[in-house]
């Protein structure tokens, strides 16, 4: 009898639970460019100068933060070509970079935080420019993250 009400309590958790998630909204697809500027003039001739490549994509991770920007969601990280793709619920997000306004990163690069809104099974584009150049070594110049 216990072995039987068991079987069934489960059964009907099994149900419940799968009530429940067939009621949450599809999710939506959050998909961009990561480009990254840099104003340093780049001497041809010069086979140490620094350059930007498809490596260099990974050293910029982009954070997808809530709403409000407090809590992060998802970390993700631009492919060989600089796109970046995430599958999210829908809802408001704020797309940053990370370092922008704490680590060793922190003041040395500039990037807008970009806000957007994830919509059931739509695509909503959200692109990223980085300048690397915002901060030079002996500068004056100062900055404040957004």
């Amino acid at each position: 009898m216990f072995l039987k009400n068991l079987i069934v309590g489960c059964i009907v958790l099994v149900l419940a639970g799968s009530a429940t998630s067939s009621d949450a909204l599809p999710s939506g697809v959050m998909e961009g460019h990561l480009k990254i500027l840099s104003s340093k003039p780049v001497d041809l001739g010069d086979e140490n100068a620094a350059t930007v490549t498809a490596g260099n994509y990974a050293d910029y991770p982009l954070l997808i933060l809530s709403g409000d920007g407090q809590k992060e969601i998802a970390r993700i990280t631009a492919d060989t070509n600089g796109n970046y793709r995430a599958v999210l619920p829908p809802g408001d997000y704020v797309l940053d970079v990370q370092g922008r306004t704490q680590g060793p990163t922190r003041g040395h690069l500039r990037a807008k935080p970009q806000r957007f809104t994830v919509v059931s099974n739509q695509t909503v584009r959200v692109d990223m420019n980085i300048d690397t150049d915002h901060w030079r070594a002996g500068s004056t110049q100062s900055f404040r993250p957004d």
